[in-house]
């Protein structure tokens, strides 16, 4: 049962927190005119790469679009001392007279939506609203098995709670627009065997970010959307970034999304679902946002850099752990994403869908990239945008500015042999004998 006094606790802290949220927005307003741009503090160069790079970067994404069976993609790469790079590669969709993919063409973020529900965690601990060692169950006090998980917990995957995906990825691909409650998700990801005592291992979840969203919900009396309002998107100028209501099935104009049914871990590539009409309840407050290249991109500076937050918070989000296991001693995690030799960012999937995003926060080195057929999973994008982080931090200076040393625990070539190796279901292509 949930400790009664918690709710004494919420109302004192309400009294303040508003007092401290109206300081912290004078601050910020006052340092910013309202706004956050994260990719200044770079200086960033108004140029582009030269041809062979971007043939480089455009051959790497066609690549990752046949490669992943998708119908198309699109990717951006940004180095503040030598330009940019963004391409589009492929269709929307697998229909006739389908249209061409172009760089404005939105995606739905897939997991990477988890770093927003985070930041406003920090954001609202900023604030007094609430404070990362509170106790989930002080404000989510009607699902029982909370013990001893704290908000921070939720954010750092460390909760010891199963993921809800992968026991119910196949209904979300084969009926993509039925409309979940968080209940009906939350009650399978309890269901899930533990992975761990709270505060030990890591292991992702999206059951913790969604139980997490609701806890802030609970102590704020408002809604997601209107928190990501307040502390990500308005801050940034993410136009193009939302999370679906969840009976909005049509997201005309982003990428389409498709998926193979996968039975004891095999794909039956000879099956695929065509799930561009979906439901943003299946991954929510975890992986049900969209939004466009620009628009990710600065959430990808604003989360490395902890442009949103104070210095201590941006302190506390990146004191890493290694993940362990099999993974590479530099596979580490944060406070609501991973840390990749300098990249901080995420990479995974939702269903018909593959993103990842990273961002080196001392070089700004920043690398986008979405697919739509999300079979091969989520190693096989965080190769695809590995290759293109390879390709890019090469890139040559422009004028004046000096060449950073960027130091990837990975070559291009490593990159694009692991991607291969993890394509589930490519796709033949013109070349092909």
């Amino acid at each position: 049962m949930a400790d009664r006094t918690g709710g004494r606790r919420r109302a004192a802290r309400a009294v303040t927190a508003a007092i401290v949220a109206l300081a912290a927005g004078i601050a910020l307003s006052g340092c910013t005119g309202g706004s956050v741009d994260p990719s200044s503090r770079f200086e960033p160069v108004d140029a582009h790469y030269d041809d062979a790079l971007v043939e480089k970067l455009q051959a790497t994404l066609d690549q990752a679009v046949a490669l992943s069976g998708s119908s198309g993609g699109v990717a951006g790469v940004w180095a503040p001392w030598a330009g940019s790079w963004t391409g589009a590669s492929g269709s929307v969709d697998f229909k006739e007279k389908s249209r061409p993919v172009t760089v404005d063409t939105g995606f739905r973020l897939a997991t990477v939506t988890s770093e927003i529900t985070c930041t406003m965690l920090m954001r609202l601990a900023e604030t007094g609203t609430v404070s990362l060692d509170d106790p989930v169950d002080e404000y989510v006090d009607r699902v029982p098995g909370l013990d001893g998980i704290t908000l921070e917990q939720l954010c750092r995957n460390t909760s010891g709670l199963g993921d809800y995906y992968p026991g119910l990825e196949a209904q979300f691909v084969q009926n993509p627009e039925r409309v979940w409650s968080p209940n009906e998700l939350l009650a399978s990801g309890l269901a899930v065997q533990r992975t761990g005592t709270p505060g030990d291992d890591y292991a992702y979840s999206r059951t913790g970010v969604l139980l997490l969203s609701r806890a802030l919900e609970e102590a704020t009396g408002r809604t997601w959307s209107q928190l990501a309002d307040q502390y990500v998107f308005e801050p940034l100028g993410l136009d193009d970034t939302e999370l679906p209501a969840p009976d909005d099935g049509g997201h005309a104009g982003l990428l389409g999304g498709y998926a193979s049914e996968t039975n004891g871990g095999t794909a039956d590539c000879d099956s695929i679902h065509d799930d561009s009409s979906q439901s943003s309840s299946m991954g929510a407050a975890a992986a049900g946002a969209v939004s466009s290249l620009d628009d990710t991109r600065r959430l990808s500076e604003a989360f490395a850099t902890g442009a949103l937050l104070g210095e201590h918070s941006a302190r506390e989000q990146w004191t890493t752990q290694p993940v362990g296991g099999d993974a590479p001693a530099w596979y580490e995690y944060g406070l609501g994403g991973f840390e990749y030799g300098p990249l901080r960012g995420t990479a995974g999937e939702s269903a018909g869908a593959l993103t990842a995003a990273f961002t080196d926060p001392e070089s700004g080195l920043t690398v986008v990239i979405a697919l739509n057929n999300s079979t091969s999973g989520e190693e096989f994008v965080r190769e695809a945008a590995f290759a293109l982080a390879s390709a890019g931090s090469k890139a040559q200076a422009s004028g004046d500015r000096k060449q950073p040393l960027v130091v990837l625990p990975w070559s291009y070539d490593q990159a694009v042999e692991k991607m291969t190796k993890s394509a589930a279901c490519p796709r033949a292509t013109k070349g092909d004998a």
